[in-house]
């Protein structure tokens, strides 16, 4: 009994020494966002108003948190493999998540989020095989703007209902979600071009992708 319970105060040590190292902060945050996916998609079962806005509200910071772990990896030099692992993972999981829901709940287009959700998913496979290879294509500049426009599309579907000053929220994300669409696609089908020159010339890229 002696014995379990040093070794669960040994456990409770190491991971409290874990979080409290500010090197693995970067983790932790790209953690806590794949960890707000259970609790955005309970939140969204309900059609309050207000807790509908509260749930836009957790997602915007889940989503900020992308930006804050890079940033505080590359200040730190803190760049680690299950960082690496887990970034575009935690990104993914959490904007399709919610489109996913936001489909349940009639608010967004079935057909739409399926090819987002293939574009995703078919990249991130071209990803891993490129990488397989040490070659690394750089996407194309428009990557970020698809990703905001999905984010602002997922939160104004989220609120759905009017706010400051009768504004449509759902029009409002229904507009910013046929945007991502384009960009979506259009990036996919950059990174694809791109790739399959580097694969079919035997060519070399030296600069980071983003998706």
């Amino acid at each position: 009994m002696d014995y379990q319970t040093s070794a669960d105060s040994g456990r409770t040590s190491q991971f409290m020494a874990f979080l409290r190292n500010p090197e693995n902060l970067p983790n932790i945050l790209t953690m806590s966002r794949i960890l707000a996916v259970p609790l955005i998609i309970l939140l969204l079962y309900s059609t309050n108003r207000w807790i509908n806005l509260f749930t836009a509200v957790v997602f915007v910071l889940a989503a900020v948190t992308d930006a804050l772990d890079g940033y505080l990896a590359r200040k730190h030099h803190t760049v680690t493999p299950l960082g690496k692992l887990l970034d575009p993972v935690a990104d993914k999981v959490l904007v399709l998540s919610a489109f996913v829901m936001l489909v349940h709940l009639g608010r967004a287009s079935a057909w739409i989020v399926c090819l987002i959700i293939c574009r995703e998913v078919a990249i991130t496979g071209l990803r891993a095989i490129m990488a397989e290879q040490g070659i690394v294509v750089a996407a194309s500049g428009w990557a970020k703007y698809k990703t905001i426009f999905q984010i602002v599309a997922v939160v104004a579907l989220t609120i759905h209902y009017p706010f400051l000053f009768t504004v449509d929220s759902q029009v409002v994300g229904t507009v910013f979600l046929w945007l991502a669409l384009f960009l979506t696609l259009w990036t996919g089908y950059d990174y694809f071009r791109h790739a399959m020159r580097y694969i079919i010339g035997g060519k070399t890229a030296d600069r980071e992708s983003h998706g």
